[in-house]
């Protein structure tokens, strides 16, 4: 199960021009993404092996399965603990900008909104305090809000307040992307999707890796790139190499 669910949906060829109004959803990404045009955004992109971690969320889900639990257990709280691990040691990108524009708001909360595919469009929740939760409960939480998400229930508390973004947007397609800042906050990221390809080991050995391509998007305007490197550095050490996490949960 990933944040980003894709619809199968039979399509009608047009008989002729239709008009639709923008409302709704839409109508809130357009005003959104209208306003994220002027802001000077740069990239930077990433390959991360996961091997690891595959290993890791494979063996949280036998120990949910254990419990006799039933809940769905994919990589994406792993991700926003990695996430939320690494604004620890770079909090100006947990930040926002002031609405004018004069002052930049540090948040002690890591509130990492999520992009979720709904049949009435892409809506963009958070879960809060991302730094004081657990795997489990931030798993349990992505459920609630998928379930809310796709049942078109997700309240103002669900949708504000957001500190950072990430999309899972390889569930669907893709490699790399170049993800949109989201106004007010300051950085965004994406993860492609997982693929086999060869890699070479310390030896030079040619090995079998599993790999996806992270891309960052950051506000230039108050964010240095190798501020961004730096981060991206830290959260491909915590994917990496999981069990540095549990030396700094």
């Amino acid at each position: 199960t990933t944040t980003t669910t894709t619809h199968q949906q039979h399509v009608v060829p047009l008989a002729a021009d239709r008009v639709e109004p923008i409302k709704g959803i839409t109508k809130a990404m357009f005003k959104a993404m209208t306003e994220a045009n002027h802001i000077p955004q740069f990239l930077l992109c990433e390959e991360i092996d996961v091997s690891n971690l595959m290993i890791v969320r494979n063996q949280i889900k036998n120990m949910i399965t254990e419990d006799k639990g039933n809940l769905s257990f994919s990589y994406m709280p792993l991700f926003m603990k990695a996430i939320s691990l690494s604004l620890e040691k770079y909090p100006i990108l947990n930040a926002s900008i002031s609405h004018d524009q004069s002052s930049i708001i540090y948040h002690s909360s890591h509130n990492i909104s999520i992009a979720i595919d709904t049949p009435l469009g892409l809506v963009v929740p958070n879960i809060k305090n991302v730094q004081q939760k657990t795997l489990r409960q931030i798993a349990v939480e992505l459920v609630e809000l998928q379930q809310l998400a796709q049942q078109g229930k997700l309240a103002v508390e669900h949708t504000t307040g957001g500190t950072f973004s990430i999309s899972n947007i390889g569930a669907i397609a893709g490699t790399y992307a170049g993800p949109v800042v989201f106004p007010p906050q300051v950085a965004i990221g994406a993860i492609g999707r997982i693929q086999k390809l060869p890699r070479f080991d310390d030896n030079g050995n040619v090995k079998a890796a599993h790999i996806i391509n992270v891309s960052w998007s950051a506000d230039h305007r108050v964010i240095e790139g190798a501020v961004m490197a730096k981060f991206s550095n830290s959260f491909k050490k915590y994917i990496e190499e999981p069990n540095r996490m549990l030396l700094d949960l």
